[in-house]
């Protein structure tokens, strides 16, 4: 019998401005675990190649460096981008680069982002500050930072995107994003809402699985964090948020912020954490199914 030829996808991975949280909390996958990720074929004859990624490759310098840009210069079109962090656009590079030019000056993080990003198969915005410009763009935002999508949105830059927001993002929905394009290529437009966030974990307010929906519908309203009772009155974001952590959870489906005690702070929100502050406060009521609307 012929030997089986496997396709291989290379995958450059790069980290902006970012607290690399989304790089620990894919790297603690545990169905599949990481070195079944990224070692392994996930899909029978198709695998991935983990080319780039300063938090976890050996290598450093310029050797690593030379590795990313000859995947990038090599594979256009067949590789996929990963943008981890948000992207700095004042200066030019003072307030992030990534490797050197010909001439030894800093390369800014957002022309990588947006070379790259111009020339790959699909890019993928993995945690809030990628998809949604999270901590590094909120206010005063000195560095002006950016989402990956207002970046390409500037530069004309068509490349499929996928946003996956999370402070940090569920490793499941980084794991299960990239087998599904594995299995079935690049996500159709019915696949992702009009954030371009995948349905299959966004589809849904965190509030319509939440376990404490009871206490909202009746109208019982917890007055400290101890209390039982539905968490709104205190500054619960589960009211606006889109994800599936309360039927998901975390740490190998153990808990999740609110079983454990704790609210929802949105952090998978387009508008966080500026749009979601103050955290502990009441969010204002808006006009959303079953929000506000007290139950007769």
């Amino acid at each position: 019998m012929a030997n089986r030829k496997s396709q291989e996808y290379p995958v450059i991975w790069l980290q902006t401005a970012t607290c690399t949280g989304c790089s620990v909390s894919v790297l603690n996958t545990v169905s599949p675990n990481i070195k079944t990720v990224l070692v392994d074929e996930v899909i029978p004859s198709k695998h991935v190649n983990l080319v780039f990624q300063a938090t976890v490759m050996a290598g450093a310098g310029e050797l690593v460096i030379h590795a990313m840009e000859d995947t990038w210069h090599k594979k256009k079109g067949g590789y996929v981008l990963v943008v981890e962090g948000a992207i700095p656009t004042l200066g030019k590079g003072q307030y992030g680069s990534i490797g050197e030019d010909k001439d030894g000056k800093p390369i800014a993080i957002a022309s990588r982002v947006e070379a790259m990003g111009r020339d790959a198969l699909a890019v993928i915005a993995l945690g809030t500050c990628a998809s949604f410009g999270g901590i590094p763009a909120a206010q005063p935002n000195p560095t002006k930072c950016v989402s990956v999508a207002q970046l390409f949105k500037s530069k004309n830059v068509a490349t499929p995107l996928i946003n996956l927001p999370g402070c940090p993002p569920h490793p499941d929905w980084f794991v299960s994003t990239v087998a599904s394009v594995l299995i079935g290529g690049l996500p159709k437009a019915s696949d992702l809402d009009e954030l371009l966030r995948p349905k299959a974990f966004y589809g849904h307010l965190i509030h319509e699985n939440c376990p404490r929906r009871a206490y909202y519908d009746e109208q019982k309203f917890a007055k400290k964090l101890s209390d039982p009772g539905c968490l709104y009155e205190l500054g619960c974001k589960g009211p606006v948020t889109h994800a599936d952590c309360a039927t998901r959870m975390w740490n190998h489906g153990t808990n999740w912020c609110v079983a454990s005690g704790g609210m929802c702070i949105g952090c998978a929100s387009e508008g966080f954490p500026d749009w979601v502050s103050p955290l502990y406060q009441k969010t204002a009521d808006v006009k959303l199914p079953n929000i506000a609307q007290k139950v007769v």
